[in-house]
């Protein structure tokens, strides 16, 4: 089993996607924005490979206006052979397994045939940026069925004679996904019957739009017949529901007990599990870790984490802190759920002064003094309630760049300020 997230990563450095505006987008800044984003990607893959993530989805920003008709330059690959080199050798060597999502206004079953060609001319981006990357067909473009428009059996209808239409390079590399609202997990299941496409089952669209109660280790096994020997592993769907937002949002995190009821009740292990989640690549690292413990990833994951717990309470950053020392690779769900316990708890002035001077020593040596008094005032002014934390943070979060303190950068304790 390999578990992965999508599009972007938190708390790396020089990892963010860039885009523009096409009326403001001339030559050179459409090709500066690539440069960027590739070189995006090239770091996003080898910080996915230090910490054994081996699944990921590329955004379909990586190219701006990649499906648009008046694309700046049509050609663009031409202009950056060395970094797209890097990304193939990468990508070569390390056999990590890459996806794409269109998405939601690429309907390839609507009534309008425009937008039926704007949702081919989509494909036909995704399809180049994969072909160009020199990845084969287990590497997948991954497209929802689309809307109903009144009439739903006219809709499949429409999608399969659209799909028969598509290239072959699209129609190798494509599979569809059961939605939170419209088609359901048999509707996908009867398309894919039909037309030999392979399904990803989504867990949270199916809790959002089901008719029948079986769980997910049954539809998970329904859409693995799908699969053939050429599409490589099974993928699925995993995601939490965000219990303060409507149905069907994702979770800001993924909690360690819900997720490990789900993997241990797969009577199938042998797939790829591609997270939808708001921390992105922090749930990714922390399910597999749990999953597929190692003693450095879980000691390096527990240094991103460790301030983070300490400025909201200091018992569970022992206790966790405990478990790394003495249990290492056992039981590591436990370590995660002491550690969201403790993240969760509400803010207390006393702990969040205590990580923060914790944070300070890193630098207070090497500070200057308006540094030093600046940093004081501004823990006064937080103790006596003028000043919130993220002024504090902002300023400690400037000096682990200025000295660059790169066990603070990559911290987890920084994430609302970077």
């Amino acid at each position: 089993m390999s578990i992965g997230y999508a599009c972007l990563t938190i708390a790396v450095e020089n990892t963010d996607f860039k885009s523009c505006i096409i009326k403001n987008c001339n030559q050179e800044r459409f090709l500066s924005v690539i440069k960027n984003n590739l070189t995006s990607l090239f770091n996003i893959l080898n910080y996915n490979i230090k910490n054994d993530i081996k699944v990921f989805r590329i955004s379909s920003d990586l190219i701006p206006f990649g499906s648009h008709e008046y694309i700046p330059v049509k050609n663009w690959e031409d202009y950056f052979e060395k970094e797209l080199s890097d990304i193939q050798e990468i990508i070569k060597n390390t056999g990590v397994r890459l996806s794409m999502h269109p998405g939601q206004y690429t309907v390839l079953n609507s009534p309008n045939a425009d937008i039926v060609r704007r949702a081919v001319r989509d494909l036909e981006y995704h399809d180049k940026v994969m072909s160009i990357l020199k990845v084969n067909q287990e590497n997948k473009i991954i497209l929802h069925v689309g809307g109903i428009y009144g009439d739903k059996k006219g809709a499949i209808e429409r999608f399969k004679s659209n799909y028969k239409e598509l290239s072959q390079n699209i129609k190798d590399r494509l599979v569809i996904e059961n939605d939170d609202k419209l088609f359901n997990i048999i509707d996908v299941l009867e398309i894919s019957n039909d037309l030999g496409i392979p399904v990803v089952y989504d867990n949270l669209h199916n809790q959002c739009n089901k008719l029948t109660e079986e769980s997910d280790s049954y539809w998970i096994m329904d859409a693995y017949k799908t699969w053939k020997k050429s599409d490589g592993r099974q993928k699925v769907h995993y995601s939490q529901q965000n219990p303060e937002k409507r149905q069907g949002a994702h979770s800001d995190t993924i909690a360690t007990e819900e997720f490990l009821n789900f993997y241990n009740s797969l009577s199938n292990k042998d797939i790829d599990i591609m997270l939808e989640v708001k921390d992105k690549n922090i749930s990714a690292v922390k399910c597999n870790n749990i999953i597929d413990p190692k003693s450095k990833n879980i000691d390096s994951d527990w240094g991103r984490y460790k301030y983070l717990v300490l400025e909201k309470s200091e018992k569970h950053y022992l206790k966790a802190r405990e478990f790394v020392r003495e249990n290492k690779t056992k039981n590591v769900g436990l370590l995660y759920s002491v550690i969201e316990e403790g993240i969760n708890l509400p803010e207390n002035k006393g702990q969040f002064l205590n990580a923060a001077n914790h944070v300070w020593g890193y630098f207070k040596s090497k500070a200057t003094e308006n540094e030093k008094f600046r940093i004081f005032e501004y823990l006064k002014g937080y103790q006596t309630g003028v000043l919130g934390d993220k002024i504090i943070k902002k300023e400690l979060w400037g000096l682990a760049r200025k000295y660059k303190v790169d066990f603070l950068i990559n911290s987890y304790y920084f994430n609302e300020v970077r």
